[in-house]
């Protein structure tokens, strides 16, 4: 793996040499520059991993030249040199897109320690890109929409887990998405070239359940005319996706936990073992816990699976990711039905964002792809949507209940746009700042949790 490479400017020439060997006897390569165009120059002839830069400069800010640096390459982080009395501007440069700031004189293990966490944040967020590019080109998942602070968890979630081989428990209610997630961990780990094979247990009534999961022996049993290999099979060296694990019965959970135990079961009517090589990803929309006390899901089974949970949340509670979620369903079934939709009128978006969703994502993509389906224009307005659900009064929300969960959904899309930035967030909003900031109180939002630096 090649070295990280890293810019640093400074004006002070002996601080870039200590700064110049320092870093290169840590493993970096490092390139250095007291001059601010030379820097814009670096940055813009190749890649740097991380920039190093002084708030005070000859001939400009070291937050002005961030800003140009950062105009340049987004994604990389910036780490401000500064002195004591002038760590106020470093706070401010902070607020700007900076990583974050030393002060001088700086204890170079505390300075190595920073590069590492923040080359470590630029790594997770471009592996997060990356998986998203990928599930977009091999499956047509543009639907795992990340805006939300809680979908951007869940995928950095996925790449922490998709190179382990440690059993995923995936909950969350009907229509979140779970088997696109449960994918996107196969499509990451080292058993992606292998199959992914997906059984809902919920689908299958349980008289073919064990059939389907283990196979059978010609002749085990009634109708059985010719011997058949199950899916635990099929997904030998690859990944078993059981989902709605919640519905299966006591009798096959025994069997699957021997499964997970020893890799190895039998066919219906075999008595020679089959052993496998399995990644076991499973989901569920019931509370196991609760289905462990009432006596219907085995507990040793259900500590077997709880290894790593990933919450899928219902749309109702992360509403920022309805608006990508519509226009991305908008150009897909635009171009299905050939038809040239432009998007959504403003108080169709508003109400599709008001909405509850009890049908989370599934729901809303067939609420869209009615729209298109039945729209004339090249707009999309309220009607359509009105039509396409058919909801009952009982479904909407009271006008005040209503207007809050909409302020707050776009007050957290607004932090997340600005990454945090009240300054930028209350002037996109048309707000005073103090304004914003008892919006922020009201709906007890904390701007740090929005910042582009957070790991």
């Amino acid at each position: 793996m090649s070295a990280s490479k890293i810019l640093v400017v400074d004006d002070d020439k002996n601080l870039l040499e200590l700064l110049k060997v320092r870093l290169e006897s840590a493993g970096y390569e490092v390139a250095t520059t007291p001059e601010e165009d030379t820097a814009i120059d670096l940055a813009t002839a190749q890649l740097f991993d991380l920039s190093i830069v002084d708030l005070q400069l000859v001939h400009t800010d070291g937050i002005k030249l961030m800003e140009e640096l950062l105009l340049i390459h987004p994604d990389m982080p910036v780490i401000i040199l500064t002195a004591h009395g002038t760590i106020e501007s470093a706070v401010e440069a902070m607020k700007k897109g900076a990583y974050s700031y030393v002060t001088k004189p700086f204890d170079g293990r505390e300075l190595l320690v920073q590069i590492e966490k923040a080359l470590e944040t630029r790594n997770l967020r471009s592996e997060v890109q990356r998986l998203e590019g990928l599930l977009e080109e091999k499956y047509d998942f543009s639907n795992i929409v990340a805006k939300s602070v809680h979908m951007q968890k869940v995928l950095e979630q996925v790449t922490h887990v998709a190179k382990t081989e440690s059993t995923v428990y995936i909950y969350g209610e009907s229509g979140t998405g779970k088997e696109l997630i449960a994918r996107g961990i196969h499509v990451l780990s080292d058993r992606r070239n292998e199959a992914f094979v997906d059984i809902n247990c919920a689908a299958i009534p349980e008289t073919l359940l064990e059939s389907e999961l283990f196979g059978h022996e010609k002749g085990a049993f009634t109708g059985a005319i010719r011997s058949r290999e199950g899916l635990l099979t099929r997904a030998h060296r690859g990944t078993i996706f059981l989902d709605e694990i919640g519905d299966m019965s006591l009798s096959i959970q025994a069997k699957l936990l021997r499964v997970l135990e020893e890799q190895r079961f039998y066919p219906v009517g075999e008595k020679k073992p089959i052993e496998v090589d399995l990644r076991v990803i499973v989901a569920t929309n019931k509370d196991l816990e609760d289905e462990v006390r009432k006596g219907k899901f085995r507990e040793d089974l259900y500590y077997r699976i709880h290894v790593i949970p990933i919450f899928i949340a219902p749309l109702r509670e992360r509403r920022e990711d309805i608006p990508a979620l519509v226009n991305h369903f908008v150009r897909m079934f635009s171009q299905e039905m050939k038809k040239e939709i432009r998007g959504v009128a403003p108080v169709a978006m508003q109400q599709l964002m008001l909405q509850d969703w009890p049908g989370n994502v599934r729901q809303l993509k067939n609420a869209i792809e009615y729209a298109v389906a039945m729209t004339k224009h090249d707009v999309i307005t309220e009607d359509m949507l009105l039509d396409s659900r058919d909801l009952s009064e009982g479904e909407f929300k009271p006008l005040k209940e209503a207007k809050a969960s909409f302020e707050k959904s776009y007050i957290i899309h607004l932090l997340e746009l600005t990454h945090g930035n009240v300054s930028k967030a209350a002037q996109l909003a048309g707000k005073y700042r103090a304004d914003f900031y008892n919006l922020l109180k009201k709906y007890s939002l904390r701007p740090d949790d929005f910042k582009k630096d957070r790991s």
